[in-house]
């Protein structure tokens, strides 16, 4: 399986139909925006339809920029897959996240970042491959020390340390984009505005 990950687009069509050429260049299976879609709630239009455009499947988590409402209708505009605290899975690969973050204007307390992704990996616990979707990043990670003003989530990490999803998958911190690192078996990566094409 074939995913195309970015984050942190903030509003930017240009970048939105980038990325979608990307990932309909690359062939992909999946595109997974990891938060952050708009800026402050702004700009919603075209920030999905490039992708949709391009017949490519898409999942999403809000970030902090955006409420759980305003994900929610684009999701429902765009038929897109909803990975706030639910799941998804394509053949062997299961797919669970939370997104938001521990701090911003549409943050979540650390117990409720667990419970969404506890939630979300009770469904795919069993499946052969897992991919976890998170906006923030896990405290004590490479990314962390990239930023004085985003603390990393002490749930992101316990989740990655109990659930060993095969990835995970964040934004958030856009000095850190790009940047990949092994916690446990996880291999965690920063996927940034440019996106990250990954294979599965």
């Amino acid at each position: 399986m074939k995913i195309f990950a970015a984050s942190d687009i903030h509003g930017d069509i240009n970048l939105a139909k980038s990325l979608a050429e990307k990932a309909e260049k690359a062939k992909v299976d999946m595109v997974l925006l990891c938060g952050d879609l708009t800026l402050q709630e702004s700009s919603t239009e075209g920030i999905i339809s490039p992708f949709k455009e391009k017949g490519l499947k898409v999942g999403i988590i809000p970030g902090n920029h955006e409420s759980t409402a305003t994900s929610n209708f684009l999701i429902e505009r765009y038929k897109l897959v909803n990975l706030h605290g639910y799941s998804y899975y394509m053949d062997r690969v299961g797919m669970f996240g939370c997104g938001s973050a521990n701090i911003g204007m549409f943050q979540l307390s650390e117990e409720e970042i667990f419970d969404f992704l506890e939630k979300g990996h009770n469904y795919v616990r069993d499946k052969q491959k897992k991919v976890m979707v998170t906006h923030v990043h896990p405290s004590g990670s490479l990314i962390e020390k990239f930023t004085k003003f985003f603390p990393g989530s002490m749930s992101v990490r316990k989740a990655i340390e109990k659930f060993q999803p095969d990835l995970a998958l964040c934004g958030h911190v856009h000095e850190a984009e790009g940047i990949e690192e092994k916690i446990g078996n996880t291999r965690l990566i920063n996927v940034g505005r440019q996106g990250k094409i990954i294979e599965i």
